[in-house]
């Protein structure tokens, strides 16, 4: 059966969620936007490409940066409308130079950091 990324279910802006996770460990990397062409892009490639929301352009994950994320596995939700990228990880995922955007935790009512940027 072959993959046809216009069956995915995109939100009103023509955009589904992906959430990135490292492959090896099941860290949960990052979320980020990709479009119908993003997700055709990263499954020929093998290098995942997201949509910046900001920039209004296709940014393929590493590719000013070098912290490359390669695509192991591109997983659909059972409702479509979200993505799961199973990745392997080049340095850190996250641009505050972290290995995972989730670098925060909410305990005791207080917002903690529970990462430190990689050095």
């Amino acid at each position: 059966m072959s993959f046809d990324p216009a069956s995915l279910k995109y939100d009103a802006n023509g955009l589904i969620p992906c959430i990135a996770q490292d492959h090896a460990t099941g860290e949960v990397l990052m979320m980020a936007w990709m479009t119908a062409e993003a997700v055709a892009r990263t499954v020929a490639s093998g290098r995942v490409t997201y949509w910046s929301r900001s920039r209004g352009a296709f940014w393929v994950k590493g590719e000013t940066s070098g912290h490359v994320q390669r695509l192991v596995e591109l997983r659909v939700d059972c409702d479509r409308d979200a993505l799961l990228a199973l990745v392997e990880q080049e340095g850190p995922a996250c641009h505050t130079n972290r290995r995972s955007c989730f670098y925060t935790a909410v305990r005791d009512g207080g917002e903690v950091v529970i990462a430190d940027p990689m050095v």
